[in-house]
């Protein structure tokens, strides 16, 4: 607000992102009684096995769009009502960090469409709560935020007093990071999204208002008319920064010129890049990450370019799944600070796609949700019709390098 005070801009709505499947009790005075859980808290994963033993899982996913997973509030809070018996907060709303910010802010607790499709509670096509999840998961609808995505107005007086201009404007509910992602980066029709940040997911944004739920692909919703199909990885850069700070790399440009000269798989490793639990549709028993094919001769480079291809060619399984289910992508729009820091990082996962791959500089999940904003309060007809401002560099596949990769892969 001081910024745009500076510049002398009135806002005329309020837009946010949220990360989804976070998870809190919020109580009535908009305080969190519980500790807000985010997708990687894995301890619920006993419970997923349990659910699945008396759940329909491919019914439950074709209505929801999720499965029975820790990585889901509708496991997460089978398993709180576990582990807390008598202390389980019956009074409290559940909700997400988006939820959290609208009651402290408005005093009023509701979620949006997309918010909501990342819990596993919500029919994706009847855009209501989904009664069989709900009795998995131990809760009633009761139990959660009114979904509305119309906006609030009227902050709570000691907001409306810190920020005057934003007092009376229409303030969205949040939207799920991923979708606004997408749309943000302009992965629209054959354009596929993919983000690569701490962790990483490819995905695809469709004009739908009842989506055909693909198998192995999730399927979460932007708005009302739009949904996302795709795939997320729990490892992405989360391997590089690992790499970085236990082995002895060389630094910055040094490395990256190392690993850009490197020949696709001449380092002889086998890597499974998994330093945590995979996300769904796979549900196996998490071992860990592993390397094998070491020898007094690999060097911390080795590791590094071997590690960085195994995490693409995940992307690549991602990718692939998405496009059997949808028709192939003529280009796959990169975003995410990972991609950026490491244009050999880039040219791997361009490689190993065999796509073009267009990396967008901007900050591509604000995008997505202002764009929402927008086209709702009538400044712009149609979001996904936004061309991104300014496009980053297009990497073309190297084909000799992707056939190597491809062998490699054994597809």
């Amino acid at each position: 607000m001081e910024a745009a005070r500076g510049a002398g801009i009135t806002p005329a709505a309020v837009a946010v992102a949220a990360f989804w499947h976070g998870l809190a009790g919020i109580g009535g005075d908009a305080a969190a009684l519980t500790p807000l859980t985010g997708w990687g808290d894995g301890r619920a994963r006993s419970f997923a096995n349990a659910l699945r033993a008396r759940v329909d899982e491919a019914a439950l996913h074709r209505r929801t769009g999720c499965w029975l997973h820790e990585s889901y509030p509708a496991v997460r809070l089978h398993w709180l009502r576990a582990r807390a018996g008598d202390s389980f907060p019956r009074s409290a709303t559940w909700g997400s960090l988006g939820e959290l910010l609208c009651a402290r802010l408005f005093g009023q607790l509701r979620t949006s469409v997309s918010m909501a499709s990342g819990t596993g509670l919500l029919d994706v096509h009847r855009l209501a709560w989904d009664g069989e999840a709900l009795d998995a998961a131990g809760i009633t609808a009761a139990e959660l935020p009114a979904l509305s995505d119309e906006p609030l107005r009227g902050l709570r007086p000691q907001w409306g007093a810190r920020w005057p201009e934003l007092a009376a404007v229409p303030w969205f509910l949040a939207l799920g990071d991923g979708a606004c992602a997408s749309l943000g980066s302009g992965a629209v029709g054959p354009r596929v999204a993919l983000s690569v940040g701490t962790s990483a997911a490819v995905r695809v944004l469709r004009g739908e208002t009842d989506p055909t739920v693909a198998d192995g692909l999730w399927c979460y919703r932007l708005d009302a008319r739009r949904c996302v199909h795709g795939r997320a990885l729990s490892n992405g850069g989360n391997g590089p920064a690992w790499l970085r700070r236990t082995l002895r790399l060389p630094d910055g440009a040094e490395l990256e010129r190392r690993i850009a000269e490197m020949a696709p798989g001449a380092h002889g490793l086998r890597i499974v890049p998994r330093l945590l639990p995979e996300r769904p549709p796979g549900t196996d028993a998490w071992e860990g990450a592993a390397i094998h094919g070491l020898t007094a001769a690999t060097g911390p480079v080795e590791v590094a370019r071997a590690w960085l291809e195994a995490a693409a060619f995940a992307m690549a399984d991602a990718l692939d799944a998405v496009e059997a289910a949808f028709g192939p992508a003529d280009e796959v729009a990169g975003s995410g600070g990972a991609l950026h820091a490491s244009p050999a990082w880039a040219r791997i996962i361009a490689d190993v796609l065999g796509r073009p791959l267009r990396l967008h500089g901007g900050e591509s999940t604000l995008r997505g949700a202002a764009l929402i904003a927008l086209e709702r309060i009538g400044a712009i007809d149609d979001a996904t019709a936004v061309p991104p401002a300014s496009d980053g560099a297009l990497i073309e596949p190297d084909p000799a390098a992707h056939a190597v990769h491809r062998a490699m892969r054994g597809v």
